[in-house]
Order: C-alpha cells, then structure tokens, then sequence
C-alpha cells in the first residue's frame, strides 16, 4: 500500500504561483511513477504530469509544459508541483497518484491515489 496526500491547493489569481505537495509514505517509492491529474468541474480526469522517483525524470502535458515543474524533497518523501503563471483554465481537483507502470497519461494505471487539494483561479 501506498498512501498519499496531498496539500497546498488555494485560490489565486491568473498569474500567480502555487506549489502543492504530496506526501507519499507506506512503501519503497522507488519502483513508483508519481503523477499528477486533475479533475474540473464536469470534465474527465486529465493528465499533468508524472514523476519517476528513482531517476527524477519527468513527463509534463503540453497544457503545463513550462510553467509547472515537479520536484522532490527524498527525506521528506515528498514530491511537489510548483504552477507558475497560473490561468483560469487551471482550476481543478489536483490528485497526486502511484504506479509501478505502463501508460503514465491514463489514470486507470494508477493504483493509489490522494484525496485531492483544490486549486482555484481567478481571472
């Protein structure tokens, strides 16, 4: 089992800076993919982006592409997402989720999940 939670959502206006955290914990994370999706209002689940936590690579959505950027912190066991230059069109339910492989960009590969943290932005 792994458990993650997540942190750091708020409202904010077009422009402005977030960085949300997920603290993962239970298991050895570094057989884990670490992605990131988010969720509208009426919309399906989208894809963020993901993180390989043995390695650091990362995988970004042409969406956020430059303008969000994931990090890590290994002695806290956490990974952050800092969205810069944020839109209105960001607002969503972020969710930070695990997986040991396959299609990073689908959700159905991702076997834990966080309860989510809430982003809003204002225009």
């Amino acid at each position: 089992q792994v458990q993650l939670v997540e942190s750091g959502g708020g409202l904010v206006q077009a422009g402005d800076s977030l960085r949300l955290s997920c603290v993962a914990s239970g298991r050895d994370l570094s057989n884990y993919y670490l992605g990131w999706f988010r969720q509208a209002p009426g919309k399906e689940r989208q894809f963020v982006a993901v993180f390989t936590w043995k390695n650091g690579g990362t995988y970004y959505d042409a969406s956020v592409k430059g303008r969000f950027l994931i990090s890590k912190d290994n002695a806290k066991n956490t990974m952050y997402l800092q969205m810069n230059s944020l839109k209105p069109e960001d607002t969503a339910v972020y969710y930070c989720a695990a997986s040991i492989g396959g299609n990073l960009r689908s959700d159905r590969i991702y076997d834990y999940w966080g309860q989510g943290t809430q982003v809003t932005v204002s225009s």
